[in-house]
């Protein structure tokens, strides 16, 4: 899923402040300055003084290329954006050219292999751990970030979305490690990966500077991928596992630690307190645990230019940058460090963000990988049957509209098919998010691509039962994502939605009910008329609700779904489940399963 809730604006506008204070000027010098009389027959003295530099990026999510799968066209955003490796691949050869090779290492802080149609493909369509006995291809992004020369990569929970199978295949083809301190076996709660790395960085004449890279990933995949790691691994704390590495790390005779997170900065949790460990806890692991240097923080999809923390025992500052997410950044960390007594001492540290928008792609890259883009290319826009009318989700952040009925329906049509006989008698609904505002389904031919930007997320299908009153504040919680507005006062869509930093993809709708969302009250009371067939729903009434896998687990922190009993449950993927669907009947005709069940209301008047 995409990020943890996080107050954006403020959070970006502290860390720019802070960035401005410390962010670097310019390239550091590629060698010591020596003295201007030295002589050229006496040796060069031994250097006191050194710079490297650290390289970052985070949540790349298989975007190679400056391209749109959804929508079969170069990428385009209103900021001026580009996304993908290839051009932040020049970047770093850029950064690599006028600091030296020696000086520059590459590091990653997760969410690399699912995200795009390119991901998707790899994983399902030719799956890189092989179909009938026979060998899988090489993953794109192992492909490219093994051309980029990476030194590290942290674990995201997005890695262990399509299971551990394809995980640990994907890592056995990256010729570079990947770190999880807190991703433990969990029958031996010894380390599943790797949590460290030590980098040197040659000195002529001097000793190496050791770097320490110690990787951390999130505790919420106990949540989002239970399914895929339940009983396999558990995932502890950030600050907990750092503690316990940092010290080691320096035991080892590292002169520089640095740690590599996939946890964003505000100390917030989604998924509230279903588990006793923070989501986003960088900044408690700089705070809270002595002895780190520098943090690369992934997970939020923000960019954080440079942001310093102080550490509570050491006084220390601690530096951490954030590149924002899909190769949209390259964050720079720029050290200075000095010899004392044989050990290298950090002096100096400042970061900053690079923008890859204003470089071309990196022609090597683009040659390695044109072929396994075609692929994709051709296969999103397979054509997999036709459509009566157009189908947009513009409004669906504030609409009952036809396209997500359209989600709605399969769900409970494919719930309903593997129902037992028992359950079977229960009253069905279905909970989707609207995932993505821009999503449009075209009259005419269908693709998978239509589909597949509609759904963007490789979810799986439940089916768990609720009562009356737990549906009512199941849906009191999703109606927290709108703003108050008064009665008499007029809705205007562009501030309506998002309160709480609640993001559209946390935001569930439901279809086999029908009810009202009074945005005039108060959060808690504006579920209104919730009825089933014409009648009011009761408290001891009990549904089957037909909901994915990271909400039927606990993502988002929605109430009661987590411990629900399960009535239902697929491997098979929503969106594939869609595409079957279209396949199946030949044509999408929302008069099929368009229903307007929802509404939102001011003071029991209707808005729209």
């Amino acid at each position: 899923m995409p990020v943890s809730p996080m107050n954006r604006r403020e959070f970006v506008k502290k860390s720019a402040v802070t960035g401005a204070a410390v962010a670097a000027t310019g390239a550091v010098a590629a060698a010591p300055a020596e003295a201007a009389d030295h002589k050229p027959h006496k040796p060069h003295k031994a250097p006191k003084t050194w710079s490297f530099s650290i390289l970052g990026t985070t949540d790349l999510h298989s975007h190679v290329f400056d391209w749109d799968y959804y929508l079969d066209k170069a990428y385009s955003d209103a900021k001026g954006n580009s996304v993908g490796v290839a051009r932040v691949a020049t970047l770093v050869k850029q950064q690599r050219a006028a600091k030296g090779e020696e000086h520059v290492l590459l590091v990653d802080a997760g969410d690399i292999i699912q995200g795009t149609s390119l991901a998707y493909y790899f994983a399902r369509v030719d799956p890189i751990t092989g179909t009938d006995g026979k060998k899988g291809p090489k993953h794109p992004m192992a492909t490219a970030m093994n051309h980029m020369r990476y030194d590290a990569a942290a674990l995201g929970n997005h890695e262990f979305n399509y299971g551990i199978d394809v995980l640990r295949k994907f890592e056995s083809q990256c010729r570079f490690p990947l770190l999880g301190a807190n991703a433990l076996d969990a029958k031996t709660l010894r380390p599943a990966f790797a949590p460290y790395t030590v980098k040197k960085i040659r000195v002529p004449g001097a000793p190496d500077i050791k770097v320490g890279i110690l990787g951390l990933t999130n505790p919420g995949i106990a949540i989002w991928d239970k399914d895929n790691v339940s009983g396999k691994m558990v995932f502890p704390g950030l600050v907990e596992q750092a503690k316990k590495y940092v010290p080691r790390l320096r035991a080892l005779g590292c002169d520089v630690v640095f740690l590599t997170d996939h946890s964003g900065l505000d100390g917030s949790s989604s998924y509230g307190d279903q588990l006793p460990y923070v989501e986003n806890a960088s900044n408690l692991v700089a705070e809270q645990v002595p002895g780190i240097d520098a943090i690369l923080v992934g997970h939020t999809h923000v960019e954080v230019p440079s942001y310093l923390v102080k550490n509570e025992k050491t006084g220390e500052d601690v530096l951490l940058s954030e590149p924002y997410c899909w190769g949209y950044r390259l964050s720079v960390f720029d050290f200075e460090v000095e010899l004392e007594h044989g050990r290298w001492k950090v002096t100096s540290k400042t970061a900053q963000t690079l923008n890859p928008n204003t470089v071309d792609e990196d022609p090597e890259i683009r040659k390695l990988l044109e072929a396994d883009h075609e692929l994709v290319v051709k296969y999103v826009n397979t054509t997999v049957g036709t459509c009566t009318e157009d189908l947009s989700a513009a409004d669906s952040c504030w609409k009952d509209v036809p396209i997500m009925d359209f989600i709605h329906e399969v769900q409970m049509q494919t719930v309903k098919a593997g129902l037992s006989t028992a359950d079977a008698a229960l009253p069905l609904i279905s909970v989707a998010a609207p995932f993505s505002r821009t999503a449009d389904i075209p009259a005419g031919n269908v693709t998978i691509k239509d589909i597949a930007g509609l759904y963007i997320y490789d979810n799986t299908l439940y089916g768990k039962k609720l009562t009356g009153a737990q549906l009512k504040d199941y849906l009191e919680y999703a109606a927290k994502y709108y703003y108050q507005v008064a009665a008499g006062t007029k809705v205007d869509t562009a501030t309506l939605t998002n309160a709480n930093s609640f993001w559209d993809y946390m935001y569930d709708t439901a279809a086999g009910v029908s009810y009202d969302i009074d945005i005039a009250q108060a959060e808690g009371s504006r579920i209104k008329n919730l009825a089933y067939n014409g009648t009011a729903v009761t408290d001891d009434q009990v549904f089957v609700v037909a909901v994915n896998n990271y909400r039927a687990n606990g993502g988002s922190g929605y109430p009661h779904i987590a411990a629900a009993d399960i009535a239902y449950s697929s491997t098979n993927e929503i969106r594939q489940l869609m595409i079957d669907y279209v396949v199946g009947k030949g044509a999408l005709n929302p008069a099929d399963f368009a229903v307007t069940n929802w509404k939102l209301t001011q003071a029991g008047t209707a808005v729209f």
